[in-house]
């Protein structure tokens, strides 16, 4: 196993402090790792600009690099192509369900031969949003925000039970 196989496999490690039932690699902000044969680079797209645990992350991510013993090593922020809930894995949306947070869902579908993401507009998304603790399909949205910028507040109408929704960006 090379060194950077190694390193991406240390970030499975290395949880999100704002939503730790999922790993760094597992949200999709791990864009790559380098081998610069002196020194590591772990590239991170946050998820967006004003994320305020970009710092923790970074910090997380090289601590983790350096107890493995993969170090010296150093964080690149990329943020472009901005970050998008669909580099979250599967495992990650799985991850996200068990945890009680509905996962989002496909924001724009895979175009062959495409770079990036064109911007589109879109309406309010109707789409239901399936709790997760009980997976009925009735629910509502109680707010826009929950506690973070990037998910929503929903109330079961079976179980009764609220929980987050993880907003597709």
């Amino acid at each position: 196993m090379t060194r950077a196989e190694r390193a991406w496999e240390v970030l499975g490690g290395v949880l999100d402090p704002e939503v730790p039932a999922l790993s760094v690699r597992d949200l999709g902000i791990v864009r790559e790792v380098i081998d610069h044969g002196e020194e590591l680079e772990v590239v991170l797209t946050p998820t967006y600009s004003g994320c305020p645990a970009t710092e923790v992350i970074e910090q997380n991510v090289l601590d983790a690099i350096r107890a493995e013993g993969l170090g010296p090593a150093r964080a690149t922020l990329r943020r472009a192509p901005a970050w998008t809930t669909d580099w979250i894995t599967e495992e990650g949306k799985r991850k996200l369900n068990d945890y009680g947070i509905a996962p989002p869902h496909a924001v724009v579908p895979a175009e062959a031969g495409t770079q990036g993401v064109p911007i589109r507009i879109f309406r309010r998304d109707e789409r239901v949003v399936p709790c997760p603790r009980c997976g009925s399909q009735a629910t509502e949205r109680l707010s826009a925000f929950g506690s973070t910028a990037c998910k929503a507040m929903y109330r079961c109408l079976a179980c009764r039970e609220p929980f987050e929704h993880f907003k597709p960006l």
